[in-house]
């Protein structure tokens, strides 16, 4: 079977004229099963770009996988500086923060930003193999924080800004983290959500942080440390906008995320960038049938694994753009998520059913006071989702229009 025949079904199924059927589903779904090795090393072809090509597709001895094995990459690379040329000025990110401020960021502006703070990471003495921790606000830098230890090859762990000082500290010392990125907070519900005060509590008993960068976003005051605190602001400035990505093995640790510990000690999970990067950037333009002119909003934090993937490596990689929210769906009103719809001109939204169930709760004169014709796909992730609240979702958000995709799930058709 020539490589052209396995992987007709792979253009026909990420083909941007149409909504692919479940038939082409099924044919790539089949293609890949019959022969992986084939399939995966079209998929990380096509989608990735590569230092240097790998020797083999991957390498399973079971219950261990090593992916693209002896190849060299970089996730910073593949989700800024290859864009570049074609879409430098396109938006990156769309921001908007709680207190109604706003900032767009385009591929130029997100990869200027982004080289500037690995310099930063650089200075302090940072060097491929440490380790990172991110606990930030959502803001348009835990992403520039997050590309950065990828292009220098620092292996970041973020942890959602929700999380106590005690819980901090545990990934800390099981991370074995050398630095800490962090902000003096954020806002939530009309609050100062004060981070650096939950930094300060969880460091002073891990001797292994050196340093600690913090992004001032409340502008409240905080305690800084001498010689172990720096202002984001302060290091950034004089900095060059020129560092060249790390060449990376692809099998290079590129995140932990620490399961919610809710069942004991929270436990680290491993990605490494090659085949997480070509699973992320290809599953991507699948399930979401991305376009050039999308406004694709994931509502995750990026403190979860959905965050990480969909809302950061998967999209950028893929060349989207992103929306960006910082507060909660009922502040100041819960007709907040539907406002900025409507005036981003949103176009795919993706978020968990437990939102969505809230939102039910309040009723559809809300969602049908603002135009969300802008929507064309919604995607539901996280859980499983109940019939009554995809039925809820298709008919009042999408307008009965819009094709709702649950990835694990059949996609639903939009009603006829």
């Amino acid at each position: 079977m020539s490589g052209n025949e396995v992987f007709k079904p792979i253009q026909e199924f990420s083909s941007r004229a149409h909504v692919p059927s479940m038939e082409a589903y099924r044919e790539l779904y089949r293609r890949a099963e019959e022969n992986p090795e084939a399939f995966w090393s079209e998929q990380a072809t096509n989608e990735i770009h590569w230092f240097e090509k790998w020797n083999h597709p991957f390498e399973w001895n079971p219950p261990f996988v090593k992916w693209f094995v002896g190849g060299k990459t970089n996730a910073a690379y593949n989700c800024l500086d290859r864009h570049l040329a074609t879409r430098g000025d396109k938006a990156a990110i769309i921001f908007e923060g709680e207190p109604g401020d706003q900032r767009v960021i385009t591929y130029r502006e997100l990869h200027r930003l982004v080289c500037r703070f690995t310099n930063v990471l650089k200075a302090r003495g940072c060097q491929p193999g440490d380790r990172a921790m991110i606990y930030m606000p959502m803001v348009p830098e835990a992403v520039v924080a997050m590309l950065a230890c990828a292009r220098l090859g620092v292996t970041h762990s973020v942890v959602f800004g929700g999380f106590s000082a005690e819980a901090l500290k545990a990934r800390i010392h099981d991370l074995d983290a050398r630095i800490v990125l962090t902000a003096d907070g954020g806002w939530r519900r009309g609050k100062e959500v004060r981070l650096k005060d939950a930094v300060d509590e969880a460091v002073k008993d891990c001797p292994g942080v050196k340093d600690v960068i913090v992004y001032q976003r409340t502008a409240q005051p905080c305690v800084m440390t001498e010689g172990r605190d720096h202002w984001w602001h302060d290091l950034d400035l004089g900095v060059s906008d020129e560092c060249p990505a790390e060449q990376l093995d692809s099998e290079h640790p590129l995140f932990v995320l620490y399961t919610s510990g809710t069942t004991g000690k929270p436990k680290g999970i491993l990605h490494t960038t090659g085949g997480y990067l070509t699973y992320v950037t290809s599953t991507m333009k699948w399930v979401f049938d991305l376009k050039e002119d999308d406004v694709y909003w994931c509502t995750a934090d990026i403190g979860w694994v959905t965050g990480h993937s969909y809302l950061v490596y998967g999209p950028l990689s893929a060349g989207a753009t992103c929306m960006i929210y910082e507060g909660s769906p009922d502040y100041p009103a819960w007709d907040r998520w539907w406002d900025v719809i409507a005036r981003h001109k949103v176009s795919i939204l993706y978020t968990s059913p437990t939102a969505i169930r809230a939102l039910i709760k309040q009723g559809e004169e809300l969602p049908n006071s603002h135009d969300l014709s802008s929507l064309r796909l919604l995607g539901s992730v996280g859980e499983p989702i109940n019939p009554a609240a995809w039925e809820w979702y298709h008919r009042v958000i999408g307008r009965s229009a819009a094709p709702s995709s649950i990835p694990g799930g059949r996609p639903r058709p939009a009603a006829s």
